[in-house]
């Protein structure tokens, strides 16, 4: 069985603590995360096969349409989103830097997972959009030629989205800035 993980980012709390119930007795998934992000905004995230996270998301979208930010279903996620989300990722060396800053969590969460299967680039941290205004950044390193393939792969994919804030490259890192995302 394939695993896949799902997220509906809501501008209403309330409304986002009924849809995670709703979502949760429609289908046999795992809430990973259910909670408030900045500003004012609720995040629910569940895993489990693709098929039951489909009918969750699809659930929690009708429960409240008039509130859903953003959402996606990622049916194969890449097993390094779930260590940075939450900041908990061991990378060895740090090499070049690549950023993607997006205006939604579900969208850092895209450009992760599509970074990562779309160049060699290892994960240090998906950014929950805490205190950020409703930000969120994804944050990887390798070689140059990778991180700029990543970051590519990444912003290729969401550019239409009208998502995307902003992205960068850092080709060789200073040490204390390394020292402030590991």
């Amino acid at each position: 069985m394939k695993q896949a993980i799902g997220l509906i980012e809501l501008r209403s709390i309330a409304r986002g603590m009924n849809t995670t119930d709703q979502m949760l007795k429609a289908a046999n998934v795992e809430l990973l995360r259910a909670h408030v992000v900045c500003p004012g905004k609720y995040i629910i995230l569940i895993s489990g096969a693709i098929s039951a996270v489909r009918t969750a998301v699809e659930v929690g979208e009708r429960v409240a349409p008039e509130v859903v930010v953003d959402h996606f279903i990622l049916p194969n996620v890449h097993p390094s989103i779930f260590p940075a989300l939450t900041a908990t990722t061991q990378i060895e060396h740090v090499k070049a830097i690549g950023v993607v800053e997006t205006f939604t969590l579900a969208a850092s969460i895209i450009a992760a997972d599509v970074a990562v299967k779309a160049a060699p680039v290892e994960l240090i941290e998906v950014r929950l959009p805490f205190a950020m205004g409703g930000k969120a950044f994804a944050v990887f390193t390798g070689e140059v030629s990778a991180v700029r393939s990543g970051v590519n792969s990444a912003v290729e994919t969401l550019k239409d989205e009208g998502v995307l804030d902003s992205w960068t490259v850092i080709p060789a890192p200073h040490k204390s800035l390394i020292d402030k995302l590991l």
